[in-house]
């Protein structure tokens, strides 16, 4: 039997002041034609105490809207503290987690919870393993290509596991264990002053020729460009994938999830979808290279 199509919203990614954070999931239940919403500090720890306070708000606010909740563990645990905070948020009742990093297992092993794309499900036996651990579904990394996902796909439909994948947003590449945010302001980790905060959806790095790059979130780096397939929803679906993940930034995330909504239900043409989609931040160009197995900043155009 196959499953209705759900569009969700993955962790804000990036330092928001409180208030743009909270606001942001406050319009997220109210307006987003969106049926699953995730919250938690995926990137530093640092950040989390200023949006702890508000989850317990947000959670209600989006829940009363009809959304279901996930909480989102941290992507890369170092420190104790960090232990203490995957362990805490593991520990949330009646409402799944999402495990971005291994140590979130050691907690969640035993009952039901959700995989992120943090973790690197790359084959059918560590997709059988999560699940025999309690996972009942998956968010697969966003640089497999197609023929990856149908088979791990292929695996999670004989295993009862539900399935996922980004469909939108700057694309994480890599974590580290020191902060290039902090670095490239001349600070250290340990004393950022969350320099992070001044670039909303990521600081942008040039190559030396002048070239936009990547680009700079905390300890993680990630795309310039902004994943797009709005164009591949149908082979998506075609291969097993039912839940399509939208990774917040700060331009209007309300249109975004519209305009996906509107491909998955086919109510209006793709290419009108793809030019509304752009016209949210020109300044960011698409790619989908990964899913086709070209290099992933690549922007293929498919007859659709």
């Amino acid at each position: 039997m196959a499953i209705k199509p759900k569009l969700t919203i993955g962790p804000v990614q990036f330092h928001w002041p409180a208030g743009q954070w909270k606001d942001f999931y406050y319009r997220m239940a109210d307006e987003a034609p969106v049926d699953i919403v995730y919250i938690g500090e995926v990137i530093c720890s640092k950040r989390a105490p200023f949006y702890e306070p508000l989850y317990e708000d947000v959670a209600t606010r989006l829940q009363n809207a009809g959304k279901k909740v996930i909480f989102s563990t941290l992507a890369e645990v170092m420190i104790k503290h960090d232990r203490r905070m995957v362990a805490g948020m593991s520990a949330i009742e009646d409402t799944l987690v999402e495990a971005n990093d291994a140590s979130a297992l050691y907690h969640l092993t035993g009952r039901p919870h959700t995989i992120g794309p943090f973790l690197n499900v790359y084959n059918e036996n560590a997709l059988t393993f999560l699940s025999l651990n309690g996972a009942e579904h998956v968010c697969f990394p966003p640089e497999l290509p197609e023929q990856s996902l149908a088979v791990l796909s292929k695996r999670a439909n004989e295993i009862s596991v539900t399935t996922e994948v980004q469909v939108y947003g700057r694309i994480p590449l890599a974590l580290s264990a020191r902060c290039y945010h902090a670095r490239a302001h001349g600070r250290v980790k340990d004393n950022c002053q969350f320099v992070c905060e001044q670039d909303a959806d990521g600081m942008p790095l040039k190559t030396m020729q002048g070239k936009s790059f990547l680009a700079i979130n905390g300890i993680v780096t990630m795309s310039h460009t902004c994943l797009n397939l709005v164009q591949e929803l149908s082979d998506l679906q075609d291969i097993g994938i039912n839940h399509f993940r939208l990774s917040p930034h700060s331009h209007d995330m309300v249109n975004v999830s519209t305009l996906f909504r509107a491909a998955l239900e086919g109510s209006k043409d793709i290419e009108d979808i793809i030019v509304a989609l752009a016209n949210e931040r020109p300044d960011i160009p698409f790619s989908n290279g990964f899913f086709h197995q070209k290099r992933g900043y690549d922007w293929v155009m498919t007859d659709k």
